[in-house]
């Protein structure tokens, strides 16, 4: 029993650290609410990626003909709104035109590809990442994100949402202690409904494309615990009717 129970606080002890480790500054993580099944979300998605995203970021395990295809656009609606240069094909991969090595030189490290992105992070993080940003003079661009301190990405959605500043509860000896929420400094194109609505879009293309088979694994997974309910009960009949002389 003792064994039992040291096993146990081994076990849970590191939970308050992941916990912790999911935003930055204590940021709660919003609930991004998304919906794999919107074919129209995901290629408004697909399209605010392209417009403000892929000038830095690759989604280099996905094909422009793959994602038409789930979404039911042609060739000529992707050419039209998600190629913007006559060299790229729609069976290339979705890759940026930025070198790895510029990436270092401006941005302090290796832009990361975001295929994967809500695979090691997940829907809700990015979800709230892309709503965290606030005015930080002290960073390079001038933001920092509270999901994420001192990132090293420009805020490049903040045409859309604005501007806004962090608000801390105080501390003994005036010092910062949590983060409260935000306040506006300079106000966007949208509003915050739609920005919201803009940046679900966005963090539901990234979930699709880190996994598109998703919603068909999911349909086929039920149609397995079927067959094996019923495999299951044809074989206890079977049993019986096997071991019926020996009981």
């Amino acid at each position: 029993m003792r064994r039992l129970l040291i096993a146990s606080v081994l076990l849970l002890a590191p939970a308050p650290m992941f916990a912790s480790a999911s935003g930055g500054m204590g940021t709660h993580l919003e609930e991004a609410d998304i919906n794999l099944a919107d074919k129209e979300s995901l290629e408004r998605g697909a399209g605010y990626f392209v417009d403000y995203c892929m000038g830095c970021h690759s989604l280099k395990y996905m094909r422009y003909n793959r994602m038409g295809e789930d979404l039911g656009l042609d060739e000529v609606r992707i050419r039209q709104d998600f190629i913007f240069d006559k060299e790229t094909k729609p069976g290339d991969l979705m890759v940026s035109a930025m070198r790895p090595k510029d990436g270092e030189k401006w941005f302090g490290t290796e832009v990361p590809d975001l295929t994967l992105v809500t695979r090691w992070r997940d829907s809700d993080w990015v979800f709230t990442y892309l709503k965290s940003f606030y005015v930080d003079e002290s960073r390079p661009y001038g933001v920092n994100n509270a999901v994420f301190p001192d990132v090293g990405m420009p805020h490049v959605l903040a045409g859309l949402q604005g501007l806004q500043k962090a608000v801390y509860t105080e501390a003994e000896g005036g010092h910062h202690s949590a983060l409260e929420g935000f306040e506006p400094v300079q106000p966007g194109s949208l509003s915050t409904k739609e920005y919201d609505g803009v940046v679900r879009d966005l963090t539901n293309f990234l979930t699709y494309a880190g996994e598109p088979i998703k919603l068909e694994r999911r349909r086929l997974g039920f149609y397995v615990l079927g067959f094996l309910t019923i495999l299951f009960g044809l074989a206890y009949l079977l049993k019986k009717e096997y071991w019926k002389d020996v009981h």
